[in-house]
């Protein structure tokens, strides 16, 4: 427990925001009390709300060294889930949002793991398996779902566990039924399948083509609903901790992709 005390430098009125800069698998963030002069609680914004699914890069992992240098410290010290991508773009169109990631996650594996995927954990309040409580899917109606995965599905691994070739087919057939389960919840939302800043070369065109197979099954599948949309992230030599996107990168990423938003808006 940590007191935190924020100094004013006059009288006038202060808006207070708190964001978590941490993944959800870190733990929550737990308010004991608040106390000021005159304190008011602010009203909900009725902005439309982009939830963003994905790994490390959308959880702003890796990002920022200014406090703890890459290679120093524990792995989230270097998060900054502030200035990734998602609420960047989020906060630039005047939207809410809402970030379900987890750092080294996919499709149908992890980045050295056959277990856990995405798939696995979407439902659960923490987003790890062991959690028995689920998320409460009526708390939020998200206008845009944005999914960025597969960066993991094909990575080569660590070297120290077995780990079989990329299998495009389990990987498009997992991902069909993920979107499946996102729009079981939010039938109303529109789905954005994004790829990866991170791979490059033959499986970057990989993934684009795995992405447009599912893109083409779901519309198909759901011809009365909202096309799902795909955006192809430009390649990028991340400058990042341990090959990850910096804050600076994902300032980048965020430009790159703030037509794509906002047109979906």
């Amino acid at each position: 427990m940590q007191a935190i005390t924020i100094p004013a430098d006059n009288d006038a009125s202060h808006t207070i925001w708190i964001y978590k800069a941490t993944e959800a698998t870190t733990g929550p963030v737990i308010i004991q009390k608040i106390t000021a002069n005159n304190i008011k609680a602010i009203i909900p914004s009725n902005e439309p709300l982009i939830e963003f699914i994905g790994n490390s890069i959308t959880c702003g992992a890796a990002a920022d060294s200014t406090e703890v240098k890459c290679g120093q410290g524990v792995y989230h010290d270097q998060h900054n889930a502030y200035y990734a991508y998602g609420p960047r773009v989020a906060r630039a169109l005047h939207a809410n949002y809402i970030l379900s990631s987890v750092s080294g996650i996919g499709i149908y594996r992890t980045w050295n793991m056959d277990n856990p995927s995405m798939p696995q954990v979407y439902e659960k309040r923490s987003l790890q398996t062991s959690d028995t409580t689920y998320w409460n899917f009526k708390q939020y109606s998200p206008k845009i779902v944005s999914i960025a995965l597969g960066t993991n599905d094909l990575s080569g691994g660590d070297g120290v566990h077995a780990r079989k070739p990329f299998d495009s087919a389990v990987f498009v057939k997992n991902y069909i039924a993920f979107v499946q389960l996102v729009k079981s919840k939010y039938p109303q939302a529109t789905i954005a399948l994004l790829s990866s800043p991170m791979i490059n070369g033959n499986n970057r065109i990989l993934l684009q083509n795995c992405l447009t197979a599912v893109k083409l099954h779901i519309d198909s599948s759901f011809a009365k609903d909202k096309p799902v949309a795909l955006y192809f992230f430009k390649p990028m030599k991340a400058g990042g901790c341990m090959g990850h996107p910096s804050v600076e990168d994902h300032a980048v990423l965020a430009d790159e992709l703030f037509p794509f938003f906002k047109e979906l808006l």
